[in-house]
């Protein structure tokens, strides 16, 4: 156990009960999932791949996604991202995903343009892309 008060505030932010769905704990003052991170004092809240402050979204909206893939990973990137977007939103043009080399041709990114009606899908989207094995980064 660390000194740091941090450290402190996060462990008791967090439900030490067994079900996860709940907090119990009489310290808490909202509810946490265990295996999520903690929002005090700038720590994310939520799981990572979802969005942080949504009062700043609004919906709907149109949003622009560039999906960088691992070296070497060009057609598999491609495959992987049709996949996760025809899945997701079954009205996307698979055809309009624009794939392009870096500068120097190492990676590849998939670039889209998708239109969002809520959060979860933003989360749902995020989630698939950070299970990929393909994807290195999402901007």
């Amino acid at each position: 156990m660390s000194d740091d008060p941090k450290d402190t505030n996060l462990e008791n932010s967090i439900s030490k009960d067994n079900n996860p769905e709940r907090n119990t704990s009489p310290d808490s003052k909202r509810e946490v999932k265990v295996t999520e991170l903690v929002a005090n004092d700038g720590i994310l809240k939520g799981k990572k791949t979802d969005i942080q402050n949504p009062e700043l979204w609004e919906f709907p909206m149109s949003y622009p996604l560039s999906i960088i893939g691992h070296e070497g990973e060009h057609d598999s990137l491609l495959n992987e991202v049709k996949l996760i977007l025809g899945s997701q939103f079954p009205d996307f043009d698979l055809a309009s995903i624009e794939v392009k080399p870096s500068k120097t041709g190492r990676f590849h990114s998939a670039r889209v343009n998708l239109y969002l009606t809520a959060a979860e899908q933003v989360n749902a989207l995020y989630a698939a892309l950070d299970d990929a094995k393909t994807v290195r980064l999402v901007v």
